[in-house]
C-alpha cells in the first residue's frame, strides 16, 4: 500500500525553521495596553479590537507589499544597510567562503527512488536554478554518477523568461507499462503559491494539453493516469479559500475536461487552515481517495470517498493525530494525545498505534483491535515513521540524538532494535519507500560531515554510500550537551561548539540559535558555512532545545501553546543566561539568531531582555501579534499563537507581541531584520514594520528584503549565500570587531 499526500499541502503550512545559515526550513503610535482598554476608547461602530488598534497604526501602508511607497521605503533600507555592511573587511571574504559551500560540486547528491533509478534535485554555481536528474542506482553507488538530466530549470525560465523556482514533484506510477506521469510545481520568485503542469518523466517534456492549473497554494493526489484529486483555488473571489489562504474545496478532475467542470467532493470551513487530497493503494492495486481537512493546525479530520458513491465516511482517529504510512495491511498512526477508543486500551501522547486498514473499510468504524506499535520513553521523540519493501523503520530523538530503530512483530508485541551507526552522531532516514528495497540514512554531526548510509533489511549492515570531505578546520573543537534550568524548573538542553581550549572569561564571541514552535525539533547538524565564517573566526555556536519543539515529543511542544508561551521566551533566555554564567561569554559578545517563527523569538528577546545581547539576527519574522492572523498564512496559527480575537488571548499575546511591546526609551542592541518581498507565509510587512519604528526612534538597525526568494529569503544557492555573508558580516561586528558607534 503507497499513502499519497498532495505535495504542496501539509509541508508548506509551517513556519519552516530556517537554520542558521544554510535555510531549507522580518509605529509610534501603540494600541492600548489591555483588550478591555481598547474597548473602552473604541466608538460603537461593530469594529474588532484589532481593527480599532489598526486605526492608530502609522506603519500599515508597509503591508502593501508591492506597493510603490513601500518598496521605495524598502529600497532605500536595503540601500543604506548594504552600504554599511558590504563595505566591512569582512564580507567579500565571506561570501566568496559563502558561495564556495552553497556552489560546491562536493556535496552529497540525496535522491529518492524509482524503480530503481535514482532521482536527484541539483544546484551549483552553473545550474543556480537547478536541475532534475537521474542515473541507475548502480551508477549512484560509484564515486562518478553519470547524471541524465530530465529538466534544466535554469533553461526553462530563460526560455519563458520567468523567475522560476522548482517546489517538487508529484508522480504517477504505472502499472500498465505506460510513462510515468507527474505534476511538477513551479513557483513564482519562491513563493508558497505554484503553477503545476503535467511531465512525461519517460519522455522528458511537458505533456501538450496535460493537466496544468494556475498560480495558487495548491495540492494534487494521482488517482490513476487520466485522474487527479486537487485542491486549488476555484476562483469566486476567494470563495473556495480558507481564512488562512489555503484550499478548502476537493474536486476530481478527469483528462480532457476543464479544470473548472472538475467533480466536487468535500468542502471544509472557511476556518479551516485547509482541506487537501490524498490517495492509498491498497495491496490490491484498488486505489482509496480522500482528504484531510485541518480544522486547526494541529487537529485535523481524514476522511475518504467510498467507491461506490455517496457522502465521505471519516477516520476513526483522534484529531491530534497524524497517519503515518501504511505496513502489512495496518495503518499506522502517531498520536499528539492521549487516546483510549473504547474497549481497545489506552494510548498515550507521542505512541504509533496501528489497526487494520481494510476492517476499518469494510464496516466504517473503528477495528476492534487497535495495537501499541512503539512507545517512546521520557528522553524520546518519534521524528518520522517509514516503510521499505522489506522493514518498517523509525526515526527517532533520543535526548536530542537522532536515531533510527527497525520494528518487527514478536509474540507478545512489536519489537525495536536500533540500525547499527558509525558513532553517536545525529542520524535519519533519508529515503525509504514501501516499493523500493533501497534505505537510506543521513548521518552527521557539529563536527562531522554528512554522510550517506545504505542499509541492508537482510544483513542488518550499513555500508557508507556517499560523504562529505570536512570543509571547515575541526581541529581542537569539541561539542558539549549541557542543561540549563529554567524558571518553572524545567531542565532545558543546548548544545555547545566551541575551542577545546576556550577560556572561561567571558571573551569569546558566542551565536545562540533558537526557534522553539510548531514541534520542529532543532538537531545536531553539520554546516560548512557556520564553520567557515564563525567557529573558524573564533566564534563558538549554542543550539538551545527550549520548549515548543518536539524534541521531547508532542508534550514538549504543548508546554508553550497560546497562553503558556512565554515558558518558551523563559526557556530561551535561561539558556543564555546559563551560557553567560559558565564563562562562555558576556551580553557584550553574545549574540541571537532565529527566523519564522524563531523570528518572533527574537523580537520578544529584543524587548524582555535588551541587555542580555549585542546581536539580533530577525530572519523572516512575526512581529505584529495582534494582526498576524489577518496577514497571509496567519489565520493557520491561532492554534499555536492565540487569538487576537479571542479576549484573553488577546492580552497575552499584547504582553509579548515585538511591534506592540517596543519602547524607544530601551537599551536596544542593534538588530539585522531579513526578510522577503516574495514571501507569501509570512508577511515581509512584519519585519518591515518594526523596522520602521526603529527609524522613527532614530534608533540603529539594518534591514536586507530580497526581492525574491520565498519564506527561505533565498531564491537559490546564490542569494543564499549572499544572505549569510551579510548576516556573519553583521555579527562579526557587534561580537567581534571593536565598537565604531551606531550605524549609520
Amino acid at each position: 500500500m503507497r499513502l499519497l499526500f498532495a505535495t504542496t499541502a501539509l509541508a508548506a503550512l509551517g513556519l519552516a525553521a530556517c537554520t542558521a545559515v544554510e535555510p531549507a526550513s522580518l509605529d509610534t503610535t501603540e494600541a492600548p495596553a489591555t483588550p478591555e482598554a481598547a474597548a473602552e476608547t473604541a466608538p460603537d461602530t461593530g469594529e474588532t479590537m484589532t481593527e480599532t488598534a489598526d486605526a492608530a497604526d502609522p506603519f500599515l501602508w508597509l503591508e502593501e507589499v508591492e506597493g510603490e511607497e513601500a518598496l521605495a521605503w524598502v529600497e532605500g533600507q536595503n540601500a543604506r544597510s548594504l552600504a554599511v555592511l558590504e563595505a566591512q573587511l569582512e564580507y567579500e571574504a565571506y561570501l566568496a567562503a559563502a558561495t564556495e559551500v552553497a556552489t560546491s560540486a562536493e556535496r552529497i547528491p540525496y535522491i529518492s527512488v524509482r524503480d530503481g533509478v535514482a532521482y536527484n534535485f541539483w544546484q551549483d554555481e552553473t545550474n543556480v536554478r537547478g536541475l532534475w536528474r537521474r542515473t541507475p542506482m548502480e551508477s549512484y553507488r560509484t564515486d562518478a554518477p553519470e547524471w541524465e538530466t530530465v529538466l534544466d530549470f535554469d533553461a526553462l525560465a530563460a526560455a519563458e523568461e520567468a523567475n522560476w523556482v522548482f517546489k517538487g514533484s508529484n508522480c504517477h506510477d504505472p502499472k500498465d507499462g505506460g510513462s510515468t506521469l507527474c505534476m511538477i510545481s513551479l513557483s513564482n520568485g519562491g513563493k508558497d503559491a505554484v503553477e503545476t503542469r503535467e511531465f512525461d518523466l519517460d519522455a522528458k517534456s511537458f505533456v501538450e494539453g496535460g493537466f496544468t492549473t494556475p498560480e495558487a497554494k495548491q495540492g494534487a493526489a494521482w488517482v490513476d493516469r487520466d485522474t487527479l484529486l486537487i485542491a486549488t483555488d476555484w476562483g469566486a473571489d476567494g470563495a473556495t479559500l480558507t481564512e488562512s489562504g489555503y484550499p478548502s474545496v476537493v474536486k476530481r478532475w478527469t483528462r480532457g475536461t476543464p479544470l473548472q467542470e472538475a467533480e466536487f467532493l468535500i468542502s471544509g470551513d472557511k476556518t479551516d487552515v485547509g482541506v487537501w487530497p490524498f490517495t492509498l493503494e491498497l495491496e490490491d492495486s484498488t486505489v482509496l481517495q480522500g482528504a484531510v481537512e485541518a480544522d486547526t493546525f494541529f487537529t485535523s479530520k481524514y476522511w475518504y470517498f467510498p467507491a461506490e458513491g455517496g457522502e465521505p465516511v471519516q477516520w476513526p482517529i483522534p484529531p491530534k493525530s497524524t497517519p503515518r504510512d501504511v505496513y502489512d495491511g495496518k495503518l499506522l498512526v502517531t498520536l499528539e494525545q492521549d487516546w483510549a477508543p473504547e474497549g481497545r486500551g489506552e494510548f498515550k501522547s507521542g505512541d504509533v498505534i496501528a489497526f487494520s486498514i481494510q476492517d476499518f473499510l469494510d464496516t466504517g468504524a473503528l477495528p476492534e483491535t487497535v495495537e501499541l506499535v512503539f512507545h517512546p520513553s521520557e528522553t524520546q521523540a518519534v521524528e518520522s515513521v517509514s516503510v521499505s519493501k522489506n522493514a518498517l523503520l523509525l526515526s527517532i530523538n533520543d535526548t536530542v540524538v537522532g536515531k533510527v530503530l527497525r520494528l518487527d512483530q514478536g509474540f507478545e508485541g512489536w519489537i525495536a532494535s536500533e540500525l547499527p551507526l558509525p558513532g553517536k552522531g545525529q542520524a535519519g532516514l533519508a529515503f525509504a519507500d514501501k516499493d523500493e528495497e533501497v534505505v537510506l540514512i543521513n548521518y552527521e554531526g557539529f563536527l562531522t560531515p554528512d554522510s550517506l548510509l545504505e542499509w541492508d533489511a537482510d544483513t542488518n549492515e550499513t555500508t557508507s554510500l556517499k560523504s562529505l570531505p570536512a570543509k571547515f578546520d575541526t581541529e581542537g573543537l569539541v561539542v558539549e550537551q549541557k542543561f540549563a534550568t529554567s524558571t518553572d524548573g524545567t531542565k532545558i538542553p543546548y548544545f555547545v561548539v566551541r575551542a577545546e581550549d576556550t577560556v572561561m572569561d567571558g571573551s569569546t564571541p558566542t551565536l545562540l540559535y533558537g526557534y522553539g514552535g510548531f514541534q520542529v525539533s532543532m538537531n545536531p547538524a553539520y554546516s560548512a558555512t557556520l564553520g567557515r565564517l564563525w567557529l573558524e573566526q573564533g566564534g563558538a555556536y549554542v543550539l538551545a532545545n527550549i520548549r515548543g519543539g518536539g524534541e521531547f515529543g508532542p508534550e514538549w511542544h504543548q508546554a508553550g501553546l497560546k497562553l503558556n508561551r512565554q515558558r518558551i521566551y523563559d526557556d530561551f533566555i535561561s539558556v543564555g543566561e546559563d551560557i553567560v554564567a559558565e564563562g562562555l561569554t558576556t551580553p557584550e559578545h553574545l549574540g541571537i539568531m532565529g527566523g519564522s517563527n524563531g523570528g518572533l523569538l527574537m523580537g520578544v528577546m529584543l524587548n524582555q531582555r535588551p541587555d542580555l545581547w549585542n546581536a539580533v539576527v530577525v530572519q523572516v519574522p512575526l512581529l505584529d501579534m495582534m494582526r498576524y492572523h489577518m496577514l497571509l498564512a496567519g489565520a493557520s496559527w491561532v492554534d499555536e499563537y492565540g487569538s487576537p480575537d479571542v479576549p484573553e488571548e488577546r492580552e497575552f499575546l499584547m504582553t509579548i507581541s515585538p511591534y506592540q511591546n517596543f519602547d524607544a526609551d530601551k537599551p536596544y542592541p542593534t538588530p539585522f531584520f531579513v526578510t522577503s518581498t516574495k514571501d507569501d507565509r509570512v508577511h515581509p510587512g512584519h519585519a518591515r514594520k518594526m523596522a520602521a519604528k526603529f527609524e522613527a526612534a532614530g534608533l540603529p538597525f539594518y534591514y536586507y528584503e530580497n526581492t525574491d526568494g520565498g519564506h527561505s529569503a533565498a531564491a537559490n544557492q546564490l542569494e543564499r549565500a549572499r544572505r549569510s555573508a551579510l548576516e556573519f558580516t553583521y555579527l562579526t561586528m557587534q561580537l567581534m570587531d571593536e565598537p565604531e558607534g551606531e550605524s549609520e
